[in-house]
C-alpha cells in the first residue's frame, strides 16, 4: 500500500490528543480507551509491529467495550449505538491487522486486509457521522427567541453580580469539546478504514 508515514504519525497525534481530551472528562473514559487504541493501531509498523500482541488484545478489549455499550443506562440510545459501531470497527481493524503479512513495511501494517463489503459499510457510517456531527458543531442551533442563554449574567446557571455557586463550565468539560473529540476520532477511524 505504501501510504506515507506522515499520515500514520498524524493519526497517532490526532488519536492521542483525542484520548487525552476524553480522559480529562470523567464520563468519557470509554472514548479515551478508543482514542488510545487508535493511536497504538496507527503507529507505523517499522516502529511497532502489532501482529503478535496488539491484534488479539484489541479484539478482546473492544469486543468487551461493544458489549458494555449495549448495557442500558450507560449512554443515550443513539450514543450507545455509536459506541457499539466504533468498538466493532476497532475489532474489525484488529482482525485485519492480524491477517496482514507481518513486516510488510506499511505504515499501518493493514494493507489489503478486511472485506470490501464490511469496510465499505463502516466507511459509509463514519463518513456520514463526521459530516453530520461536523455540521452540527460548526452551525449549532440558535436559541429560541426570548430564551435565556446559559452563561449570561441574570440567567439560570450563570454567576450573578455577587458571584454564586455555579459558574461557567470549564472548557474541557464543555459539550462542544466533547463533540469535537468525537468528530476527530470518527475522522481518524475513517482514515484508518481507508488505509485498509
Amino acid at each position: 500500500m505504501g501510504e506515507p508515514l506522515l499520515v500514520a504519525w498524524l493519526l497517532v497525534a490526532l488519536s492521542a490528543a483525542s484520548a487525552a481530551s476524553c480522559l480529562a472528562r470523567a464520563k468519557d473514559r470509554g472514548e479515551a480507551v478508543m482514542g488510545a487504541g487508535m493511536a497504538v493501531m496507527a503507529v507505523p509498523a517499522s516502529v511497532l509491529d502489532p501482529h503478535r500482541w496488539v491484534a488479539p488484545v484489541f479484539a478482546v478489549v473492544y469486543a468487551a467495550a461493544a458489549l458494555r455499550a449495549l448495557l442500558p443506562g450507560t449512554h443515550a440510545a443513539g450514543h450507545r449505538v455509536h459506541h457499539v459501531v466504533c468498538s466493532a470497527a476497532m475489532v474489525y481493524m484488529a482482525v485485519a491487522m492480524a491477517q496482514a503479512p507481518p513486516g510488510d513495511g506499511h505504515a499501518m501494517a493493514m494493507g489489503g486486509a478486511g472485506t470490501p463489503a464490511a469496510t465499505g459499510l463502516l466507511l459509509a457510517y463514519f463518513a456520514v457521522y463526521v459530516l453530520r456531527a461536523g455540521v452540527r458543531l460548526a452551525f449549532p442551533p440558535l436559541p429560541a427567541t426570548g430564551a435565556l442563554i446559559p452563561g449570561v449574567p441574570g440567567t439560570p446557571g450563570a454567576p450573578g453580580p455577587g458571584g454564586g455557586a455555579s459558574g461557567p463550565v470549564p472548557l474541557r468539560h464543555s459539550a462542544e469539546v466533547a463533540a469535537a473529540c468525537r468528530v476527530s476520532m470518527a475522522l481518524g477511524m475513517l482514515v484508518m478504514l481507508l488505509l485498509l
